[in-house]
């Protein structure tokens, strides 16, 4: 089974003295619908692999449960987020993709 999802969401930086780490949320109602489905096929730290687009930009990677938000996590890394040009507080399209 694969589900895509397209979102647009705001890119936060964690917090912390020396934070680095950016992410942006899964809002609540996919994130919901990913557990509903996918949740038996869950791995380490409540995760699944995704690829994702931004923009012209293709990269497989993982997205991760926040128990806090009740919402998956996706990480951006800083190569990801400078081929596209993305800061802090940007609002960014995109999609992931799920096949578990």
């Amino acid at each position: 089974m694969k589900k895509i999802f397209k979102l647009k969401e705001e890119v936060w930086l964690y917090p912390g003295e020396t934070a680095n780490w950016h992410f942006v949320y899964i809002d609540k109602k996919p994130s919901n619908e990913i557990t509903k489905n996918f949740g038996h096929k869950r791995r380490g730290w409540s995760s699944f692999p995704v690829s994702v687009t931004i923009g012209k930009t293709k990269w497989a990677t993982s997205i991760f449960f926040d128990k806090k938000s009740e919402c998956y996590l996706l990480p951006l890394k800083a190569l990801i987020r400078r081929k596209e040009g993305i800061m802090r507080g940007d609002k960014i399209n995109f999609s992931i993709k799920i096949e578990v």
